[in-house]
């Protein structure tokens, strides 16, 4: 029988690994979360102080090279990471992001990249998306739709 960390595709195993270092950071992790139409992070997470990080999980050169997303994701975050494993080519990614090193168990922070604060109504309206989508996918766990029980 397949387990489920067998099912995960390589960049949700990186997820997997990141969200649980950001819960020991007292981060709220929320995976593929949606900051803005056409925008879908891999990892946003929700600081104690109100600071929004994000964290795009790369599990190779080809799965970088073909991301050409991720410079709207900026504007969105107060913290932008990579996530990659130990064998990824790390001299591809840009210097002035922050680096996490992660496998499916956990992850550590390598680099951690400057603060670049979010406007105050940014920051405010992007919370309430992560609370409401937070809160959504909770209340769909506690009773989930007719056919998916």
């Amino acid at each position: 029988m397949e387990s489920l960390l067998d099912a995960l595709q390589p960049g949700q195993r990186l997820a997997r690994g990141v969200s649980r270092l950001m819960r020991s950071l007292d981060f709220a992790p929320l995976l593929e979360f949606v900051p803005a139409p056409g925008l879908r992070v891999d990892v946003a997470a929700l600081g104690p102080k109100g600071e929004i990080w994000v964290v795009e999980c790369k599990s190779s050169r080809a799965d970088f090279v073909s991301d050409l997303k991720w410079g709207g994701y900026l504007e969105w975050c107060d913290r932008f990471f990579w996530a990659v494993d130990a064998a990824f080519p790390v001299e591809l990614l840009p210097a002035d992001a922050g680096l996490i090193l992660a496998d499916p168990w956990d992850a550590e922070i390598v680099r951690l990249p400057g603060a670049v604060p979010l406007p105050g109504a940014r920051r405010r309206a992007l919370t309430q998306r992560f609370a409401r989508t937070a809160a959504g996918r909770l209340a769909l766990l506690a009773d989930p739709p007719p056919g998916l029980a």
